[in-house]
């Protein structure tokens, strides 16, 4: 019996995509600046429904960038889920700072807030929840756990863009420092 492989998601490109992207290669700005981001930027902060939106190479970048804006650093400890992509440990490890890994929920996959409570300690300075596979993290629990340790809230919904939690997306939710990447980690 062969096994076939079912991946996670499939790109659809057509005609549209591809004139799209002639179109940024021949205007010389493929990255950083340019017409295409600026757009980018603007459509996906009002998809998100945020004021702003920045647009980085990954979700790596993401967050180390948003890490190091917090001062996460040597001798800090940031919580993580212990299910998801490596760049979520490798971001705060990047900075020096220890990576505490956390138990998911069953039913979503997603961090457990009674897990991040269980892992905070003098050196927590912030927890990443990951939204995982368009699943939001129970945020209400993780934002009241939060405010009460002091610790900071990096929101990850690298893997849930549209998806949201209590009519809010995901990426956008309030008191966060929210992260989406627009590649898939």
């Amino acid at each position: 019996m062969s096994q076939s492989f079912i991946p996670i998601s499939e790109p659809s490109i057509g005609s549209r995509e591809e004139e799209l992207v002639l179109a940024a290669v021949r205007s010389g700005w493929v990255s950083s600046i340019g017409e295409y981001i600026d757009r980018l930027e603007s459509v996906f902060a009002n998809f998100c429904s945020v004021k702003h939106a920045i647009a980085v190479s990954n979700g790596t970048t993401a967050l180390h960038l948003a890490l190091a804006s917090l001062g996460i650093g040597r001798g800090d400890e940031v919580i993580v889920p212990d299910l998801t992509f490596v760049a979520t440990a490798n971001a705060v490890a990047y900075l020096g700072a220890t990576p505490v890994l956390a138990d998911v929920e069953p039913d979503t996959l997603c961090i457990s807030p009674s897990s991040i409570a269980k892992n905070i300690s003098t050196r927590t300075k912030a927890v990443i929840p990951v939204h995982l596979y368009g699943h939001p993290a129970d945020m209400d629990e993780i934002q009241n756990i939060a405010t009460t340790s002091g610790i900071k809230v990096v929101e990850d919904a690298a893997e849930a863009h549209g998806a949201e939690y209590k009519s809010r997306r995901v990426g956008g939710l309030p008191t966060a420092l929210s992260l989406v990447s627009m590649e898939t980690k």
